[in-house]
């Protein structure tokens, strides 16, 4: 499978040039011309690499390397016009991984990217099988079974579960699963959450109106306890 780059920036010709040139050497090229956007897309088609220009029209880059920071590991790659030291320093501060300026040769920065990937790769921990009480979950193949007996879940249930199960036994912020879940532009639907809370506890609770597993803090989050 083709490693996934999401290209972030402003300047229609460069992006353009970007993707072109990254797709003839193989990579799957996702695009956004400003911030939000940036931010959208990562949540949805969950890139490899971020390329991300600091000078955009509505966030700075520095808010959008937060803002991933904020939920995702994603390698991000800042490739910029700003050369003074300070801005490095604040980029790789904030949580990027590397720095590129601008004018830049594209073999150099397919390598710097190649290499993003592949860190990104080697730090990622191996998906395991989770029991919890009844329920055995299988991160790698995305299945859960109640008793031996496999559960369909529909892709969102999946993104929950697998979300409150990466952090097994540990409160979860409402904003945090509207993010990962359904995406930046969703932190104000909590609704969202009671409907699948509920969906779920359905499914793999034993007594759904009483849960012991998928554990409501109210105002807060979630939690999945073992």
């Amino acid at each position: 499978m083709s490693p996934r780059v999401l290209v972030v920036d402003d300047e229609p010709a460069l992006a353009r040039a970007l993707a072109i040139n990254l797709r003839a050497a193989g990579w799957d090229v996702v695009t956004a011309a400003d911030g939000q956007s940036a931010l959208e897309a990562a949540a949805t088609s969950h890139p490899d690499v971020v390329l991300l220009d600091l000078g955009l029209p509505d966030l700075d880059g520095t808010e959008v390397i937060a803002g991933l920071r904020g939920w995702s590991p994603v390698p991000i790659v800042v490739l910029s016009a700003r050369q003074h030291g300070e801005d490095k320093v604040e980029a790789l501060d904030l949580g990027a991984d590397d720095y590129i300026t601008k004018p830049f040769a594209m073999n150099e920065l397919m390598a710097r990217l190649r290499a993003a990937v592949r860190r990104g790769a080697s730090e990622s921990p191996s998906d395991p099988i989770v029991e919890v009480g009844d329920l055995t979950i299988d991160l790698a193949r995305k299945r859960v079974a109640r008793a031996g007996v496999d559960v369909r879940l529909t892709p969102t249930e999946w993104a929950f579960l697998e979300l409150l199960t990466r952090n097994l036994g540990r409160l979860v912020g409402r904003e945090q699963i509207l993010r990962e879940v359904w995406g930046p532009a969703y932190l104000h639907e909590t609704h969202y959450l009671r409907v699948y809370a509920a969906q779920l506890r359905r499914k793999l609770e034993a007594d759904p109106a009483h849960p012991r597993h998928l554990v409501t803090s109210s105002g807060l989050g979630y939690t999945l306890e073992p």
